[in-house]
């Protein structure tokens, strides 16, 4: 397990180790479409947050953010462009797979194109209920198995891109505010450029009986 992280640490640390933000600077489209479902000013955990662009777009309107990424180099030039948008926000390096987000902690939490294998995924998604608070949502988005035919960036492992239904299962129906998969114009930085196949989620975290 070790030797697997330090291969993607490796791995994301090459990849953000340029000047250029690979990524962009803007935020994810479906985050930007379903932020007001987040409690105003809230704790928002931003899963797999690469160079940066969403948790810093989150606290410019806002919330108070903290941003994690298994890349050293990711999480610096995301304190990079916090400063340069004079906001602030906490920034952490770990797995996203090992992390403790405890319990009931989180008015919301997001994974934008993060990837996982299935197992780890749906440990991730329980994790995930568990440290979100009454009424907290999940945002999810990541390309979908139709992402193979296309060019527009994604993993080429068929088995770390999962269909809506595989993910959906993850979560209880009653929970879930929207899902839907199909193809969108993505326009995120040199590696996320054309037409792209997504699968997206919202989730809201059941409210406590009588609140």
């Amino acid at each position: 397990m070790r030797d697997v992280q330090k291969q993607l640490q490796a791995f994301w640390d090459l990849r953000f180790g340029v000047p250029e933000y690979v990524y962009g600077t803007e935020p994810n489209q479906f985050l930007m479409q379903q932020a007001h479902h987040l409690a105003r000013g809230g704790r928002v955990l931003c899963l797999a947050d690469g160079e940066g662009r969403n948790g810093v777009w989150l606290a410019r309107q806002g919330f108070k953010v903290q941003s994690v990424d298994i890349s050293a180099q990711g999480i610096e030039k995301t304190q990079m462009l916090a400063r340069q948008c004079g906001v602030e926000l906490d920034t952490l390096v770990a797995d996203v797979t090992t992390l403790d987000m405890g319990s009931t902690q989180w008015d919301g939490i997001v994974s934008i194109f993060l990837h996982l294998p299935a197992k780890a995924r749906a440990e991730l998604h329980r994790r995930v209920v568990r440290a979100l608070k009454p009424g907290g949502v999940f945002v999810w988005e990541a390309y979908a198995p139709n992402q193979l035919a296309l060019k527009t960036g994604g993993p080429r492992d068929a088995a770390l891109l999962p269909g809506l239904d595989e993910v959906a299962i993850d979560f209880d129906s009653s929970t879930l505010q929207h899902a839907w998969t199909g193809l969108r114009p993505v326009q995120e930085g040199s590696l996320h450029t054309g037409i792209g196949a997504v699968t997206q989620l919202l989730v809201k975290k059941a409210a406590q009986p009588g609140a």
